[in-house]
């Protein structure tokens, strides 16, 4: 068979095809592997945690290869991207899963990679969170842009408490830095929290203000929990930092703020779920494979981990315990997600030549 015989979508193949319309927030894949990783290791289940690991390490570089290709050979498709800002936020999960990784990476005796992973995520998060907004919402696209707002807005967020967690996790292995690291975690831990409330406000209008149609309820929508879980673990992991100025100052005004997010993302839950049933049940959209369903199972694994770390530093021993059965949910759907994932990627890319 000749490659001209193989290929087709534009005389692309299907991998190409693939690689072209590559979701930004695909990396939602690498943040959902790597917390739950981090969630069974907290409570001992050690060689799962690494099987977990080292998928999400493997995910994460081929990842990093796939949007490398995708930017050289699809440049224009991924300007696109970033001028729409029903998808533009995604670029967000590239952060947050370098984080992720790399905070697993420390527990696991790496700290060396953690800091060059956290300094790679701490400069694109400088970077993109002022270029991504001013292409997204003041690109060329149509106004108002609140009528685009969806729950990937929220993904900045995430990737601003990732830097918060990753910088607190280094602060007890690099004592010469611990005034640095008090900073930064504090810093991208209030600015998190302020996105939170922006992105909520923005999500909320547009849902009042304009037609909402059950397809439109996809879900990164659920990310609004994840945000709040993961402010949550963020606060926690800076609670237990050592004495440092900038923790020092802020460290009741965060253990109580935590307290608040854990409240509100565990009432966001049933909101959620009945959101899901009345858009597959009620509504009959057909539940299939898409890359945003890895946007579901990240808050479920964030919820579980968040519970475990602030039952402990606030000493909330019902919290950790809500935290610890709450993780085996999150790796049920990781599981029931990965499969449905490959039978998807072996149908559409690997036999879609032979037909």
């Amino acid at each position: 068979m000749t490659l001209a015989a193989t290929e087709d979508r534009q005389g692309l193949s299907p991998v190409q095809w693939a690689v072209r319309g590559l979701t930004p927030g695909y990396f939602a894949l690498v943040m959902a592997s790597g917390i739950i990783s981090v969630g069974l290791n907290l409570i001992g289940q050690t060689w799962l945690s690494m099987a977990l690991l080292v998928i999400a390490i493997a995910a994460f570089l081929l990842l990093v290869v796939l949007t490398a290709w995708r930017l050289i050979a699809y440049r224009s498709e991924v300007v696109s991207d970033f001028q729409d800002a029903r998808r533009a936020f995604g670029f967000f999960t590239l952060i947050a899963g370098t984080n992720v990784v790399g905070v697993r990476l420390a527990m696991a005796g790496h700290p060396r990679l953690t800091a060059g992973l956290l300094a790679v995520a701490a400069l694109l998060w400088f970077v993109l969170g002022y270029v991504i907004p001013w292409t997204a919402v003041l690109g060329p696209h149509p106004r108002p842009i609140i009528a685009a707002a969806n729950g990937t807005w929220f993904i900045w967020v995430v990737a601003s408490q990732s830097v918060a967690i990753s910088a607190a996790t280094l602060e007890r292995v690099y004592d010469s830095a611990r005034a640095v690291l008090a900073i930064v975690a504090v810093f991208s831990w209030s600015v998190g929290v302020f996105l939170y409330a922006a992105a909520g406000v923005f999500v909320a209008a547009r849902m009042m203000l304009y037609e909402f149609r059950p397809i439109d309820l996809n879900p990164p929508y659920w990310v609004a929990m994840g945000a709040s879980a993961i402010t949550v673990l963020a606060g926690a992991r800076i609670v237990e930092m050592d004495n440092a100025p900038m923790v020092d100052a802020t460290r009741g005004l965060i253990a109580g703020a935590s307290v608040l997010f854990w409240a509100f993302a565990t009432w966001l839950i049933p909101a959620l779920v009945a959101a899901g049933w009345w858009r597959h049940f009620h509504h009959k959209v057909p539940l299939t494979y898409e890359a945003t369903l890895w946007s579901i199972i990240f808050p479920l694994g964030m919820y579980a981990v968040a519970g475990i770390y602030l039952g402990q530093a606030d000493h909330l021993p019902i919290v950790g315990a809500i935290g610890g059965a709450w993780i085996w949910l999150a790796l049920a759907a990781w599981a029931l997600t990965l499969v449905t994932m490959v039978r998807h990627l072996f149908r559409t890319v690997i036999l879609a030549p032979r037909g």
